[in-house]
């Protein structure tokens, strides 16, 4: 990776290479780019928003509001530009007596000058790039050209076209290698120093396009293919037209970009790289579910589901009111579509208020009732002693769910179930998020107009959707939170909006799901034991791009954490390099931790024991992910984010990422490492000045003379 006065040589972690990473220098030399990856490259852009400089008094704590409930402030919305010069400070103190392996960051490629060291440091680095450059590098039974990847474990070379080139947005052509495994794309191209490399994971892939024909192109670089992905990048390669490799590379891609397509495995199957932690055992939901203080007297355990037979989109343990029997249980499946019936997701420690999640009834153009899911919803209410009311938060416009009363759903009635509440939450269906999602590439990739950028931006409504979303979650935090009333979410089918919605409020009402552990164990939980359908929203190895079913729901859920995270910087264990590294595997389909769309299918495919956790990765590297600014008393403190408009910006690190204009030049990531190193030093500082104050007081302690007997 190259970056302003010197080169920062990263290698893989446990063997995973960067995702989709770009190496280069421009043509002046003035300007570097590097895209972000995975986990390598954290100096991904992270511009501040100045939308978030409103007024104190809108963002101020009410009156009464308890010591432990956060509420973002002007003074939170703006703890980041305040952080950012104690990084300076910090990282200036650490940089004058860096540690042993505490790497110091390279110069900023807009620097206006660079000491002689610095650049002596940029010759060795380079003379070494470029003598590996040309030595064959041996990878297991085979010895592999300078121009071809090495391998990940599992995985194997399928092919090369040689005089291929990339047509780069932004640094125009590279003439350069093409290779093709069974697990990505890697094109190097030697015209730059260091070489120009590209590394695209074939799960990334879309949908794959011929360019020209044999006997219509006309010019240089017209014939050819375009790669579009699904991390809102385009790539275009040109191919020599008698070289014939244009065939063979469309073929190779065809096959395993779209193994589902083909008949043939996920690459993650055959992934076996060996990581210290165990990212399976990440969740265990009896455990997790004990550690929300259950069973107690008013919910209990239940494997009712054990062989998935009542429901087979929920996963095999839930937790349900204790007053229900499991004939209770089957009669309200009947009632509820997919036969997803309402069970807990997370209990107030103090009040015993709950979330509890499902689909839609069964109501129909009839009005159809159902007493067993009317005294259900009853049994939910009286398992919380603290509020005589419950409300049904249903995540759909008003509209929507009048109309799915044509289809047999619809939503409860109040006059039916008594002492319930129905708010509509107004997020509109994935559909809609697919389009905004369209439109968001559009404005982002691969150029920017700023002229226009925030009327662009806005046509997306991609922050409105996001700000919906985010409120729906907010109301339903504060409903358990402040009123100590129970709260039950669904949507249409209760697997998208329903798991945007409920894991939201639980990540700001309990600060375990803030850390590291927690949100794994929150996207295992929500997402993928109670069935979001990731496979169909997303199209693993599936080559129909125009399936009506993709959507980005997952990903409005990531840019929402984000968001809160943008609010509160010291609330999460995590930094956002982490949430991109989520995203980023969502689609590489390296890992099984997001294969298929439920629990029951991943039992059937023998996911955990065949394949990877990402979980593996991400536990193995916690400090790859830890932000520096953590403090562990929030963890028991409830965020309560501000959801307007205008305190929302673009994730710009993440949806810009590709394009080098919009990424910061100082690499945060080593900064973050440098605090942490700092943080480190200080708090065994202070623990050794405790014990020593300990010992003083012991030694200074008068003497009491023994009794004379």
């Amino acid at each position: 990776m190259f970056s302003g006065g010197g080169i920062e040589k990263k290698g893989k972690i446990k063997g995973i290479s960067q995702l989709g990473s770009i190496s280069s220098s421009s043509s002046t030399g003035g300007t570097t780019s590097s895209s972000s990856s995975s986990h390598s490259n954290k100096s991904g852009s992270s511009s501040s928003c100045s939308n978030n400089s409103g007024s104190s008094s809108s963002g101020s704590t009410p009156p009464g509001t308890p010591p432990h409930v956060q509420m973002a402030s002007h003074e939170s919305l703006n703890s980041e530009s305040k952080s950012s010069s104690l990084n300076s400070k910090l990282g200036h103190e650490s940089a004058g007596s860096p540690s042993a392996g505490s790497p110091s960051p390279p110069k900023s490629a807009c620097s206006s000058s660079s000491t002689s060291t610095d650049q002596q440091h940029h010759h060795q680095l380079s003379h070494v790039l470029n003598a590996t450059s040309k030595m064959t590098v041996r990878d297991g039974t085979r010895t592999l050209r300078p121009d071809e990847p090495s391998l990940v474990p599992g995985e194997h070379l399928e092919g090369t076209a040689r005089e291929v080139t990339y047509l780069c947005p932004y640094t125009g052509p590279k003439k350069g290698t093409l290779s093709v495994t069974s697990y990505r794309l890697y094109f190097r191209s030697p015209d730059t120093d260091p070489p120009f490399e590209l590394e695209v994971p074939l799960g990334v892939v879309s949908r794959i396009e011929k360019v020209g024909g044999a006997n219509t192109s006309r010019g240089e670089n017209s014939y050819g293919i375009e790669i579009f992905c699904k991390d809102i990048r385009n790539l275009r390669f040109a191919h020599k037209q008698e070289n014939h490799s244009r065939r063979m590379v469309t073929e190779k891609l065809l096959q395993h970009a779209f193994p589902a397509s083909h008949k043939l495995p996920f690459f993650a199957f055959e992934y076996c790289e060996q990581y210290p932690e165990n990212g399976w055992s990440v969740y265990e939901p009896i455990a997790e579910l004990k550690r929300q203080g259950l069973p107690n007297e008013s919910w209990r355990i239940t494997r009712i589901n054990e062989e998935y037979e009542l429901c087979e989109t929920y996963p095999a343990v839930w937790a349900v009111p204790a007053a229900a029997s499991e004939h209770d249980l089957r009669n309200v499946a009947v009632f509820r579509s997919r036969g997803r019936i309402p069970v807990l997701s997370w209990i107030h420690p103090e009040s015993q208020a709950t979330i509890t999640r499902c689909a839609q009834p069964l109501v129909g153009v009839s009005g159809k009732r159902s007493r067993d899911d009317e005294c259900y919803i009853q049994h939910i209410m009286d398992a919380n002693a603290q509020s005589h009311k419950i409300f049904i938060m249903d995540a759909r416009p008003s509209v929507n769910a009048v109309a799915n009363k044509a289809k047999g759903g619809g939503y409860e009635s109040e006059d039916a179930y008594q002492n319930a509440e129905v708010q509509f939450l107004d997020i509109h269906n994935i559909h809609v998020m697919r389009e905004s999602l369209r439109k968001l590439q559009e404005v982002c990739y691969p150029h920017i107009d700023n002229a226009h950028w925030l009327s662009n931006l806005e046509a997306t409504h991609w922050l409105d959707h996001i700000r919906c979303v985010l409120s729906g979650a907010l109301r339903i935090a504060d409903k358990v939170e402040s009123h100590k009333t129970s709260v039950v979410v669904h949507c249409s089918d209760g697997w998208d909006r329903t798991a945007q919605l409920t894991a939201l409020a639980m990540l700001m009402l309990d600060g375990y799901y803030r850390t590291i552990t927690g949100i794994a164990v929150l996207i295992e939980k929500e997402w993928l034991s109670f069935g979001h359908k990731f496979a169909q929203r997303i199209g693993h190895g599936d080559d129909r791009h125009q399936d009506a079913d993709r959507s980005p729901v997952f990903l409005q859920f990531v840019d929402c954490v984000w968001q809160i995270m943008k609010q509160f910087p010291h609330a999460f264990q995590f930094t956002e390099d982490l949430l991109i590294t989520v995203l980023d595997h969502l689609y590489s389909c390296l890992f099984g931790t997001f294969l298929y769309n439920s629990e029951r299918e991943r039992m059937e495919k023998e996911v955990k024991t065949k394949t990877v956790s990402l979980w593996s990765l991400i536990l193995s590297n916690p400090s790859d992910f830890e932000n520096p600014l953590y403090n562990p008393a929030t963890r028991h403190h409830v965020l309560f984010p501000l959801t307007s408009i205008r305190h929302l910006c673009l994730w710009d690190k993440y949806y810009c990422r590709w394009n080098p204009s919009m990424r910061q030049q100082e690499p945060v990531h080593i900064r973050f490492k440098e605090l942490l190193h700092v943080k480190g030093q200080l708090e065994k500082r202070v623990d050794e000045l405790r014990k020593e104050l300990a010992a003083r007081q012991t030694h200074d302690s008068p003497r009491v003379a023994s009794a004379i007997v």
